[in-house]
């Protein structure tokens, strides 16, 4: 039995789910507007300052089918959105072609650092230091958002926007444990070098998910 459902997990038919909610996006291009979440478990990437440690351990969330997944997502809203966790860490193709075939929005938010798997209508690639975007993320990122933790992370940020394509918007985010000490430098920043904007945890602020 088990085996099996490793085999239906590594296929993409069962996904180690953590939680799915329906919210208002707080972050990025979006924000504002109504959408469903679906967390999935499992990451290695291990930002130190990331704000869901609990999403890491796939073990920890029971595999769920993508149907179920699904059937959950498309009673509430027409925008989706997977976040992990890292989602790109399972095969993605079976959900998004499930929800895509409800006509339903289906948007990613993704360190970019495995292969790119599923059809997507917005990529938020949100790259981290320590495990890197693969190459291929880069060309069909619809936004690029970096958390800043400390001036370095502006230098990061500008050779991570070199990389991207033209399209692509660029965002710079404050990591909210430091929000007093770096929205300041934000602002400046991107009063400095107006190509970037700001993008704010705006969700914290109304206090909902």
């Amino acid at each position: 039995m088990l085996e099996q459902t490793q085999l239906l997990v590594d296929k993409g038919e069962m996904l180690p789910l953590m939680e799915e909610f329906y919210t208002i996006q707080g972050e990025g291009f979006h924000k504002g507007t109504a959408a469903y979440f679906i967390r999935i478990g499992g990451c290695d990437v291990g930002c130190h300052w990331c704000d869901v440690k609990e999403s890491w351990n796939a073990a920890l969330h029971p595999p769920t089918r993508t149907e179920a997944i699904v059937k959950n997502a498309a009673a509430y809203s027409n925008t989706v959105v997977v976040t992990g966790g890292e989602p790109l860490t399972w095969d993605m193709g079976p959900l998004t072609a499930q929800l895509k075939a409800k006509g339903l929005q289906v948007h990613i938010e993704t360190s970019g650092a495995y292969s790119l798997t599923g059809a997507w209508d917005w990529i938020c690639l949100s790259p981290k230091k320590v495990k890197l975007p693969t190459e291929e993320i880069y060309k069909v990122a619809n936004e690029l958002k970096v958390i800043v933790y400390n001036n370095d992370d502006l230098r990061f940020a500008e050779e991570q926007a070199a990389k991207v394509n033209s399209e692509c918007i660029l965002y710079l985010q404050p990591e909210w444990s430091k929000r007093e000490k770096v929205i300041p430098v934000i602002v400046d920043y991107v009063m400095k070098h107006p190509k970037w904007k700001v993008s704010l945890q705006t969700h914290k602020y109304l206090n909902i998910p």
